[in-house]
């Protein structure tokens, strides 16, 4: 396969009113770091902002469900193909990033070097010694940013650190380049100033695409080719939970890097909101297996089941564009699944769902906890109630004809959250504290210290709250189990729940 690197050139600006990033969510926010350079934006932070806005409208997800679609990682996985397996890949310092939230990692590296993440695959080279933070963003947020024949080659990324200090970013992709006729024009996309600007690639191997750092916000990895190219691909299953005897599967399929594999999980948690009832769970299989751009596929199995659509045509779009696969079967397990080529009949993906794979999931379900806020009282509360010997300041035994009022959360206690909080705060006080954009802008007007920002947006929700309903406790009930806090922040909570218990 011939690869070449594109020039510079800038792609269209997105429109707004599309449902994507609009330049009117890229607008500057407050800086958190002394490293952001001038030409960096919020891109990745409008991108988080939308995703709170839908998951707010979705509603709640229960913990058990939401651990459930966790279990396909977003980690990028070992491809299947031996062609690629062949061809010389440089090999780098292994290092583990530590998690900030369940979506944002960060890695501190001790030396002048190269190191690969082995959660992601992405690959640093450093000048000296650096702390490095970085997300999987969605495509679905920034595709539209592609003109032309521009096709996104592998996940797309957020990464801050110092600009002079880092020098190189390796994004890993998932064409498979054992085809020699096939003309490959590696680049990446850059969103930066609200808009898209197209970077030329510095270099690229079978694995990975180098980028030399110009200055930092999202990124990603984008190509070109003379005809359809092959991609090291993935086909998750997930099962309906929830009926028993009921026997229904979505399996999707997809290119094998991080970007796509987020974009399945979050398109089941949002099927899992849905007001139908039903709930998914990831059935884990062997996920990894060759597939050809705009080639189609036919999902079969034995015994024969119900499957639709009868195929599916495979292209590198987003993972709301491609859809899935719907497979119900009358009988009980074990089920074969086999993907074919719909053309030749060649199957290039097969594995067996067995009852075991049923049952542990059904078993699961009824353990969830009561969805929504409206929980039983809490056994401290009950305590209070019933051992009126026991002092309790401010409260008498009226007080515990419904439940007594918890200790509200001080200003000092409050300051300790705000202080743990990332750049993630304004999702946080969206989604899960009820504040609306209007709140954060009139808070914004009137402070410019993003601490402060933080602490007054914790006090805003304080003063929301009915009387007794501002204690630790009711923020650790709203904030833990959520994607997008920080574990500091439930760190800090949970010590002060043992402090005050």
């Amino acid at each position: 396969m011939v690869a070449h690197m594109a020039h510079y050139g800038e792609t269209t600006q997105l429109n707004d009113g599309n449902g994507d990033v609009s330049p009117s969510d890229l607008k500057d926010q407050p800086a958190e770091s002394s490293h952001s350079s001038s030409d960096d934006t919020s891109a990745e932070e409008s991108s988080e902002e939308e995703e709170a806005h839908e998951e707010e409208e979705e509603g709640d997800s229960d913990s058990n469900t939401r651990s459930s679609v966790e279990k396909p990682s977003d980690e990028q996985l070992q491809p299947c193909c031996e062609k690629c397996r062949a061809l010389k890949n440089p090999k780098y310092e292994l290092v583990s990033p530590r998690k900030l939230s369940k979506e944002r990692l960060l890695l501190k590296l001790d030396a002048e070097g190269v190191y690969e993440c082995s959660d992601t695959g992405l690959v640093f080279e450093v000048s000296q010694r650096v702390s490095i933070t970085y997300c999987v963003l969605s495509w679905s947020k920034f595709s539209t940013y592609l003109t032309g024949s521009w096709k996104f080659a592998g996940p797309i990324f957020d990464v801050e650190c110092d600009p002079s200090i880092l020098k190189s970013v390796q994004f890993p992709h998932s064409l498979c380049l054992a085809d020699k006729d096939n003309e490959v024009k590696f680049s990446v996309l850059h969103v930066k100033n609200s808009r898209g600007q197209i970077e030329p690639s510095a270099d690229h191997s079978g694995s990975h695409v180098k980028w030399t750092v110009s200055s930092l916000s999202p990124v990603g990895p984008i190509v070109q080719t003379s005809k359809s190219a092959e991609h090291h691909g993935v086909v998750q299953v997930f099962k309906e939970v929830g009926h028993e005897n009921s026997f229904s599967f979505r399996v999707y399929l997809a290119g094998n890097n991080c970007s796509d594999i987020k974009d399945i999980r979050r398109a089941v948690r949002r099927a899992n909101n849905c007001k139908n009832n039903k709930k998914y769970i990831h059935v884990d299989k062997p996920p990894t297996c060759m597939l050809e751009e705009n080639r189609k596929y036919r999902l079969i199995s034995e015994p024969m089941g119900h499957i639709t659509p009868e195929d599916m045509l495979f292209t590198p779009v987003i993972v709301e564009v491609k859809g899935y696969f719907e497979v119900f079967f009358e009988e009980s397990p074990p089920f074969k699944l086999s993907l074919t080529d719909a053309d030749s009949g060649q199957t290039v993906w097969t594995a067996t769902i067995r009852e075991g794979d049923c049952v542990h999931h059904l078993d699961e379900n009824p353990r969830k906890p009561v969805k929504g806020r409206k929980r039983p009282i809490s056994t401290s509360e009950e305590d209070l109630c019933n051992k009126p010997n026991k002092k309790a300041r401010g409260i008498d035994e009226s007080d515990c004809a419904g439940t007594a009022p918890a200790p509200g959360l001080t200003d000092q206690q409050l300051m300790q959250v705000a202080k743990r909080m990332g750049k993630e705060w304004k999702i946080v006080a969206i989604c899960y504290l009820g504040l609306s954009k209007q709140d954060l802008e009139e808070m914004e007007s009137a402070e410019e210290d993003v601490t402060m920002l933080k602490f007054n947006m914790l006090e805003r929700w304080r003063r929301r709250q009915p009387k007794g309903s501002a204690g630790i406790q009711e923020l650790h009930k709203s904030l833990k189990d959520n994607d997008d806090v920080p574990n500091e922040v439930i760190a800090v909570l949970d010590e002060m729940l043992r402090n005050n218990s």
